[in-house]
């Protein structure tokens, strides 16, 4: 018997500073739904999203990529953090009203979105976050933290979980509190791309972010909430 495979489509999203789009990868009998925002230098198609999107479907988890009105409208150069917060908070509830929305609400995103999750889990009743590449800092510059955005979840008591590259300029593994649950990709670099000695390969790296996520998924958002 052959298993039903995930639909994709899309939904347009009129924000308060233009146009988003929500790209749907429905798995076929959700148990959760990760609603996902892009970077501040990329879009939907950033190699950790796509590989979220083409897998976890198959485990029964939906995947929602959004595309923020700036990307979509063709800029190079994102808007500045509370536009992606207003454009986040309009999108999910259209996605709830879409009816795609299925199962416990994950929000995450990686970078400029990571950071943008964060800040709007609560608000989004979100039952857990999922942060990719998180900017704990400007690169070079650790003493612009970011961290009171990850405490902020901690206090709301939302578990969120840390996807980071060994190499990333914007926070090193090392950099972040022991309290946080991270998962180390060995060699990588901000965008989750491995160096050509790395100690494992991409399509590794992609792996391991991927049964990461999953296995997190199932025990802090699908657990929790049937718990």
């Amino acid at each position: 018997m052959t298993a039903t495979p995930p639909v994709r489509r899309e939904l347009l999203v009129d924000t308060p500073h233009g146009e988003g789009r929500l790209v749907v990868d429905a798995a076929a009998s959700p148990v959760a739904t990760v609603v996902l925002s892009h970077g501040a230098g990329n879009g939907v198609e950033s190699r950790d999203l796509e590989a979220l999107a083409a897998c976890l479907p198959h485990q029964g988890v939906s995947v929602v990529r959004f595309e923020q009105p700036w990307r979509r409208a063709g800029r190079k150069v994102a808007t500045a953090p509370p536009t992606l917060d207003a454009a986040l908070l309009v999108a999910v509830p259209a996605l709830r009203e879409s009816g795609d929305l299925v199962g416990p609400l994950v929000v995450g995103g990686r970078s400029a979105g990571a950071r943008s999750a964060a800040r709007c889990a609560d608000a989004l009743g979100a039952q857990a976050c999922l942060l990719l590449s998180f900017p704990l800092h400007p690169p070079g510059k650790p003493e612009k933290s970011r961290l009171p955005e990850l405490a902020g979840l901690a206090g709301l008591g939302v578990p969120a979980l840390v996807v980071q590259g060994e190499r990333d300029a914007m926070g090193r593994p090392e950099e972040f509190p022991d309290d946080v649950e991270l998962v180390v990709v060995p060699g990588a670099d901000h965008g989750l791309k491995v160096a050509a000695r790395a100690p494992l390969s991409q399509d590794d790296a992609l792996d391991l972010v991927v049964e990461s996520t999953l296995e997190w998924i199932v025990r802090e958002a699908v657990g929790n909430a049937a718990s």
